[in-house]
């Protein structure tokens, strides 16, 4: 499946998420005019997008029926988004959910369709170096899994689940964990400052090793693992670090501490 092909798509919501999807989704070659582009209060630049691309920007769901539904809106506003979109859905509709929480059943019930994909990508998307998962249940066909991949993989990596629950993890592990991320950045920066040195040159120093890092990590197919233990000397200046990091109450505690209530947060936002 190429997306020059999906048919029409139409994009709820043109958030930084949605507008990421939808960028990923123009560079794989969807047509610009094969795009509508739906939010009562566009951002300038998703007016500029639509112009360039030429695709459609309205402030309500219009009443065609498209190939592709996709919900890129807060898991708060999903009743009332649920209401205004059941109209545009049809037989052959596939719809993708990518708000946290909300799962697939209660999407099926608003719209009217077990044609759900629920999925969750991250916001590297903008850049094409997202990952998403996704789950999908037994009214979704191979040509709708086939198309989802499709426009997912314009972001980057997508995996699947078989556990719908499991998308609540996926949220929590990589749907939030750029924040995670540039945490740690925003940490290593204030520690650095802690020992002396000027604001800007930790925050530069931080800032491109967690990027040199991924960059590595990347090039590289070592497991983790093994590229920590080749940046480790015995003894060392590493070593004594990681011997905080690794301890009892260290960063894997936390993480799964903070992994767990970004889970059950998501957990939430679906009742």
């Amino acid at each position: 499946m190429t997306l020059a092909d999906a048919g029409a798509v139409l994009l709820v919501g043109a958030g930084k998420m949605g507008m990421a999807m939808a960028a990923g989704w123009v560079r794989a070659g969807l047509p610009g005019a094969s795009l509508t582009l739906v939010d009562p209060q566009p951002h300038e630049s998703v007016a500029a997008f639509a112009a360039e691309h030429g695709a459609r920007l309205l402030e309500t769901v219009p009443g065609e029926t498209p190939r592709v539904v996709v919900l890129a809106v807060k898991p708060q506003m999903m009743a009332t988004v649920l209401e205004t979109v059941r109209p545009a859905v049809g037989a052959d509709t596939l719809v993708l959910s990518v708000a946290a929480g909300i799962s697939s059943g209660r999407l099926a019930k608003g719209l009217g369709t077990d044609r759900v994909v629920r999925t969750m990508p991250n916001t590297p998307a903008q850049i094409g170096k997202g990952i998403s998962g996704a789950f999908s249940g037994d009214a979704v066909t191979d040509a709708d899994r086939s198309l989802t991949g499709a426009l997912l993989a314009a972001a980057g990596e997508v995996v699947w689940v078989e556990d719908e629950a499991l998308i609540d993890a996926v949220t929590a592990v990589s749907g939030s964990g750029p924040a995670y991320v540039f945490h740690l950045v925003e940490a290593m920066a204030g520690a650095g400052e802690a020992q002396g040195l000027p604001s800007e040159t930790a925050m530069a120093l931080a800032r491109q090793t967690v990027i040199g890092a991924a960059a590595l990590m990347e090039a590289d197919e070592s497991s983790a693992e093994q590229l920590r233990k080749n940046v480790t000397s015995p003894n060392g200046t590493t070593q004594a670090a990681l011997d905080v990091l690794m301890g009892p109450d260290g960063l894997a505690a936390l993480m799964a501490r903070a992994v767990d209530a970004a889970r059950k947060r998501s957990e939430e936002l679906g009742r």
